[in-house]
Formats: structure tokens, C-alpha cells, sequence
């Protein structure tokens, strides 16, 4: 399958990773794509990425085995019916939304269900646009793939084989259920960190110190407040039942937390953090999930001239590239004092390794 010929109707950051991931595993499977910044694909023509610039959904599309829909979540569907006339018997028309529900509806009401296999690989970054997307951007993490009820098993079987081609950890689930598991682990959370975020700056004096303190495990706690209003809009707006009804339950989650803590129920209290604890411990690190991960941590070092350059000379004499460097000046988590980020998991990995050579005392973040 990886050696067939597939279509992007948009190729920001997730379409061109895959794209790129295909020509990985196989430079032969040829690609054609569409998105309104051509610029951008007659680069992703120069990379060797796309073999055909498309003005937009039309005859060519005929000669594909897999079109991809990658536009925001909001413009998926109405590419449907636009690409319905070019599908060539046995295509499959994708997606790589993250809410199922709302294109599942459009494409049982135009009839397209024994053509359409929902996607959503659970991956991103906090950069966009196909000048940020590489061909490992989705190793090892969940591709959750949604069928409709008319989808054929070997239809599903090709989408599980192209994303196991670019190395991620293909998953089929029903995509009602999908939408209630990514609003738990994924939506609700984005919602509940801009609030927090928005509660200290209401809450802060004129000195703005509790924005000053905010570093450290207050900034990691809400790293993902820092995503795109217009991306989460879009989510928000098309998976808005099963988020409200997760947090109708975490508004009740709290007031009981509240009740307990006006009772000075210590035991109570207690048992939310080790339950918590537990379970969180029990996550897997094998993949990634639906929140992008901070492949970052921090190192117990002295406050002294050229100690931020050498640790950097260090890195870069074996090519490895920090995506930022910082003062950790609120460490009362046991961080140490410089918290070093990077681009993905090996970059970190390798920096972990050589840093220890060098005895430098290396703290994770949690």
C-alpha cells in the first residue's frame, strides 16, 4: 500500500509530516497535493516531498489510492463533495481531524460511508505549517483510525498499514467513542489550563507578582494554555457535548474537593493524591498522546560566568539543537537551576547521554 499514489488537500504541519513519513518509507509512492499557499508546495516540490502541484480537487485526484483531507478541523467537510467525483473505485477518503463526530455526521449524509475512513493521528507541535513538519513527527504516537459502519475491512487494513509505515501506533475505535476520550484527555484539559492561566492574571496585585512566581511547576501544569485560540475554537466548537458533560463532572469533581477541605478532611484530600498518583503513574511513555510533549529537563548547575556556554558548546560540538534555554527560578519541585528544551525525544535523549558524561547532575521533569 505504501507504494500507491496518495492526495493532501491541505498540507500544513500533519499533512506534510505524513507525506514526508510516506516518502520515507518508500520515495517511490508519488504524492500530489493542494493548499491555497503555493509557495509552500513548490518548496515541498524542491524537498522532493510532492510530485504534483494541484490547483485544487480535480481530475488528477482520479489516480490516487488515499486522498487526505488536512485543512482545519472546521474545512474538512466541506471538501467532501467537492472530492466525491474523483475517487476512482476502491480510494478511501481520510481525514486528520481531531473530533470525528461532526464529519462522520456530513459524510453519512452524503452517502459517502463505503468510502470514508476517519483519521487522527495524535500528534502536533506547537509550531505549524509545512515548513515545521518532518518526516518523524509521528513516530510512536496513536493513529487512531474511525470507520463508518459501511467501511470494509481491507479499507481499514490499508489505513492501519500506512500508519504503521510512518511508524506510528495505529488504534480503530469507533469515533463516538473517540470524541468522549480526547474531550477527557485532551480538550477538557486544554480548557481547564487557559482558565487557571486566566485566573491568576485576575487574581494577581498591581505588582503582578503571582505572575512573577508562575515559573516552574505552574508554568509546566499549563504549558498547553500557550496552543492556538483559533485551532481550539474550531475543537471546542465541534465536540462541545461530550466536553461539557466531562466537565459538568469535573465541576463537580471540585465542589466535592472544596466540601472536603471546609470539613479539613485530611484523609480525603490525601486520597486524591495518591490516587491521582497512582494512576497517573501508570501511563504509558511508550507513546505519545494528545497533548504535545515537552521533551525537556532541567540540570543542577552554578550560577557562574561561561557555565550556560560550555554546557551549550557541549550539545552543539554533537550537533544536537536546543529549541530553548532558560533560568528555572522557581524550583521548589527539586528542578535544578537551568531547564534545557528541545525539538523531539531523541534530541533529548542524546543530550541526556552526553551531558552525563560530562557529570552534570540531570534532573527529568515530571
Amino acid at each position: 500500500m505504501i507504494d500507491s499514489t496518495f492526495g493532501f488537500i491541505g498540507f500544513g504541519l500533519i499533512g506534510g509530516s505524513i507525506a514526508k513519513g510516506i516518502k520515507r518509507a518508500n520515495p517511490s509512492a508519488r504524492i500530489m497535493a493542494y493548499m491555497r499557499t503555493r509557495a509552500k508546495l513548490e518548496q515541498a516540490q524542491r524537498d522532493g516531498i510532492v510530485d504534483l502541484i494541484l490547483d485544487g480537487p480535480c481530475e488528477s485526484l482520479r489516480e490516487c489510492d488515499i486522498v487526505f483531507l488536512c485543512t482545519p478541523v472546521e474545512y474538512n467537510a466541506s471538501y467532501l463533495s467537492e472530492i466525491r467525483p474523483y475517487l476512482k473505485p476502491g480510494a478511501i477518503l481520510t481525514d486528520v481531524g481531531s473530533t470525528k463526530s461532526d464529519i462522520h455526521k456530513v459524510v453519512t449524509e452524503l452517502g459517502m460511508e463505503d468510502v470514508f475512513v476517519g483519521g487522527h493521528p495524535m500528534a502536533g507541535s506547537e509550531k505549524t505549517g509545512y515548513e515545521n513538519a518532518t518526516d518523524h513527527l509521528l513516530e510512536n504516537a496513536y493513529y487512531i483510525i474511525t470507520p463508518t459502519s459501511k467501511s470494509r475491512k481491507e479499507d481499514v487494513d490499508r489505513m492501519v498499514e500506512v500508519a504503521k509505515a510512518i511508524d506510528s501506533i495505529p488504534i480503530v475505535l469507533d469515533y463516538q467513542k473517540h470524541d468522549r476520550i480526547v474531550a477527557a484527555i485532551s480538550h477538557l484539559p486544554h480548557l481547564i489550563a487557559s482558565s487557571l492561566v486566566n485566573l491568576v492574571k485576575d487574581s494577581d496585585d498591581p505588582e503582578g507578582r503571582m505572575k512573577l512566581l508562575a515559573a516552574g511547576g505552574f508554568k509546566d501544569i499549563t504549558r498547553i494554555a500557550s496552543s492556538s485560540p483559533e485551532m481550539w475554537e474550531q475543537i471546542c466548537m465541534t465536540n462541545t457535548g461530550n466536553i461539557i458533560d466531562l466537565m459538568d463532572d469535573y465541576i463537580k469533581a471540585l465542589s466535592d474537593i472544596r466540601d472536603e477541605l471546609h470539613k479539613k478532611n485530611g484523609t480525603a484530600i490525601y486520597d486524591l493524591f495518591d490516587s491521582s498518583r497512582s494512576y497517573r503513574n501508570s501511563f504509558t511513555e511508550r507513546a505519545r498522546g494528545s497533548v504535545t510533549p515537552d521533551y525537556s529537563f532541567t540540570v543542577d548547575i552554578v550560577d557562574e560566568p561561561g557555565a550556560i556556554s560550555t554546557l551549550a558548546c557541549i550539545l552543539s560540538a554533537r550537533g544536537i539543537s536546543m529549541s530553548n534555554i532558560g533560568i528555572n527560578h522557581n524550583r521548589e519541585h527539586g528542578e535544578g537551576a537551568l531547564r534545557i528544551t528541545f525539538y523531539d525525544e531523541n534530541s533529548m535523549n542524546a543530550a541526556w547521554a552526553q551531558l552525563k558524561k560530562y557529570n552534570y547532575e540531570l534532573i527529568k521533569t515530571p
